[in-house]
This record gives structure tokens, sequence and C-alpha cells, in this order.
């Protein structure tokens, strides 16, 4: 008999394991342990808030964690082979490789104005390989041939009014822990990312899945979709933007929410 590792496994293990993420990306007062870049001058240039940039380097500082979380459990790691494609690492179980894992790492801010809210991220397209469970196109394998996909998730505050400035340093680099850190306050989750799915686009015009946005609910794993099973999370997907349903008003549009699904489907609403 083949080697087994469920899902449920999977997740009790990576949920456990961001639990120690925090105390590995801090300082003892919740500050990024990253202060910025060094050339071969000795001049630290300082981090700037710019999501993209955060996001990026917070990846690269926790993979070292990540590869050994997937080596005491039995996996390899495979980066997503290109640009752009789902998901940003794969799982790999080396005693049956026929199982693996998805798990996309995400990140967001706190607002400000509501720190119980985050900016919210997207959870990965809705488009061709999403649809056709047996495309590899943009994604790594084949949709379908995941037992799973997990969004690995870090949620921030920015520090305001921070300026990106070159900050100069001599000797030893003692003097580091005086440059303030661009984000502070850390706080790490992982879940299955259809249950912290909203009904909503995640980016604009293209087509990613967004998530909710209460912080509360996206570590409890409480999204709009967790009443109604997974299977109801991935046909509404499939056809978002696609079925034409008739608004209150008598006119035709195309399905956007998750209230026009249930009522085309004949699903009570919970």
């Amino acid at each position: 008999m083949k080697d087994k590792f469920s899902k449920q496994q999977f997740s009790e293990l990576l949920k456990k394991f961001v639990q120690s993420l925090s105390s590995y990306v801090s300082t003892p007062d919740g500050q990024w342990t990253i202060k910025g870049f060094i050339d071969i001058y000795r001049n630290i240039y300082t981090i700037s808030t710019d999501t993209k940039i955060v996001s990026k380097v917070l990846e690269l500082h926790i993979l070292p964690q990540l590869v050994q979380f997937a080596n005491s459990n039995g996996f390899k790691i495979e980066l997503a082979s290109q640009q752009n494609y789902y998901p940003d690492l794969t799982f790999v179980y080396k005693k049956n490789p026929q199982i693996i894992f998805a798990v996309d790492l995400k990140t967001s801010y706190r607002r400000v104005a509501d720190p119980q809210m985050c900016n919210g991220f997207t959870l990965g397209s809705h488009g061709e390989y999403f649809c056709d469970r047996s495309s590899t196109k943009y994604i790594q394998y084949p949709y379908a041939k995941y037992s799973g996909h997990f969004c690995l998730g870090i949620i921030y505050d920015r520090i305001e009014n921070n300026n990106p400035q070159i900050e100069t340093v001599s000797g030893t680099l003692d003097k580091l822990e005086q440059i303030t850190s661009v984000i502070k306050n850390f706080q790490f989750f992982a879940e299955e990312k259809w249950k912290i799915a909203s009904d909503k686009s995640g980016s604009g015009n293209t087509a990613n899945i967004g998530s909710i946005k209460k912080i509360d609910d996206i570590i409890a794993g409480r999204g709009v979709f967790v009443p109604y099973g997974e299977e109801i999370f991935d046909d509404y997907w499939m056809n978002f933007g696609k079925i034409s349903v008739t608004d209150k008003n008598g006119k035709t549009k195309k399905l956007t929410s998750l209230k026009e699904y249930l009522r085309y489907r004949g699903i009570e609403k919970k």
C-alpha cells in the first residue's frame, strides 16, 4: 500500500509551524529584523513600505524555515518554475510523490483606521487552470493533482511616515538596531484558501479570487463559503462572471455575488 498523507495532517502541521515564525522574523519589541539592503561599502539602504518589495523580502526571509519544515516532515519543496505561476510552493511527499500540496505565500497590512481589518490579498486565479483542473497553463501541476490548496499568510503593521533613506554603519554593523524597521507586529496564519475566500474578485479586472478582510475571520478560517463547503466555492468561482442572472429590477447581469449564486442554484442561505 502506498504511503498516505492527508490534507488534514498537512493542515495541522502547517498551522503549528507558522506559530513559530513571528519570533523568527521579529525583534523583542515586535519590529522586523530585516533593516534593509547592504552594499560592499557597508551602506544600509532601508526598505520602503511598498507592498511588493515587503512581500518578496518576507518570502525570502522565511524560505529557509519552510525548507526546514518540509524536510522534517518528509517533504521536498518545489518553487514555481516560472514567474506568476501558481502556487508559490509545491510540497511533494517524498514517500509518495503523487501526494502534493499547494502553498501560496500572501502578505497584507492592517488598516490604520480599523486595525481589526487588513487590506486583503488574492488567492490565485479563477481562470483556465481553476476551471480546467487538468490544465498546466500558469500552474506548476494540474489543479486537480494537488491534495490541498493552502495560504500561508502574514499580516503586519506598516510604520507610517518612514521615507526610504541611506543609513551608513561601520565596523561590525553593530548599529543596525538603530535603524527603524518599516513593518512590525507580525501575525502569521495558515489556512485552506477556500476557507478564507470572499465572493469578490481580488484585483481589478484580473481573474483573481479575493480574500475576506476581517482579521479574526481570516485567522479562524471563517470565509463566506465555509457554511456551504469547498464544492460550492469551486462551482461559484468557476462560474463567476459567466452565468447570467436576473437582478431585483428584472435586468439581466453576470453572476458576481454569493447571494446571486445561491438564488440561481436554489440553495438556501445559511
